[in-house]
């Protein structure tokens, strides 16, 4: 016979919470002994440890108060409900701890591996971590507007940047980002620029140029939100539409704006 404290203490609880099992008609009191102390049985310890684990797996008191009064079928039932229950709570923690794992990864919480392989070849280009964090939020909603295209993108994006004026130009850009949005410099930047795309449009054809190819509202959303703070590179789009070509997320040729004159290269 074990008394409330020794009881507790098997089962690994406290004496308060047998206590208050008692007082919810979980766990029966049992009569005092001549010295006026409660003493517990086997059965008790038993019952005791079904309350806790009942409890620690998170069902209520009203159900375990069921489950007690239940006949064996019932009982074993209900375990079962509890397990599957438990096992889906498992599976669902194991993917919250995946994705606190990958918070610390950076990029890779929200962007598919190949994009997170491009994003660092430009850092290791020299690349302004400015413009690479443009691109990756850029990045971000055209993975979730056509994932199915992502990888198609991506090896489009790889194979330009195999050319070193497009890399100069991508270095040049960081560097733009500091300067002020009437600095000559940009008009030369913008030159060069249309050049560039304009030569690869007409050697290699325009969807070579277009890497992205979405509708043009949702490329007009992401350009807003690449440049909207950002008054060099705002001022560097104006420019390349006065060159003939309109856009960023989505290049498309346009003609150039009437009185647009061109800086003698």
């Amino acid at each position: 016979m074990l008394t409330i404290g020794e009881l507790a203490s098997y089962a690994g609880v406290t004496v308060r919470a047998v206590r208050h099992y008692h007082a919810k008609g979980l766990l029966p009191e049992p009569e005092r002994d001549h010295c006026g102390y409660r003493r517990y049985d086997a059965g008790a310890v038993v019952e005791l440890i079904r309350i806790r684990t009942l409890t620690g797996a998170g069902v209520p008191l009203a159900r375990v108060r069921e489950l007690l009064r239940a006949d064996e079928e019932e009982f074993a039932a209900a375990v079962a409900d509890i397990d599957r229950r438990l096992r889906a709570e498992i599976r669902e923690r194991q993917r919250l701890r995946e994705r606190i794992a990958r918070l610390a990864a950076g990029d890779q919480l929200v962007l598919p591996p190949e994009v997170v392989e491009f994003l660092d070849r430009l850092r290791a280009l020299g690349v302004d971590e400015r413009i690479v964090g443009v691109e990756r939020d850029g990045w971000i909603p055209l993975a979730a507007h056509s994932p199915e295209r992502v990888a198609e993108w991506v090896a489009r994006k790889r194979e330009q940047l195999a050319d070193p004026q497009l890399v100069d130009f991508y270095l040049t850009l960081g560097r733009a980002l500091d300067w002020g949005a009437e600095d000559p410099r940009l008009v030369e930047l913008a030159d060069g620029l249309a050049d560039y795309i304009t030569r690869m449009a007409e050697e290699r054809g325009e969807d070579y140029v277009d890497v992205a190819g979405v509708e043009p509202p949702f490329a007009r959303l992401m350009d807003d939100l690449a440049f909207g703070s950002a008054p060099p590179a705002r001022r560097l789009i104006e420019l390349l539409k006065e060159r003939g070509w309109t856009g960023w997320t989505r290049l498309e040729r346009v003609d150039p704006r009437p009185g647009a004159v061109r800086r003698p290269r």
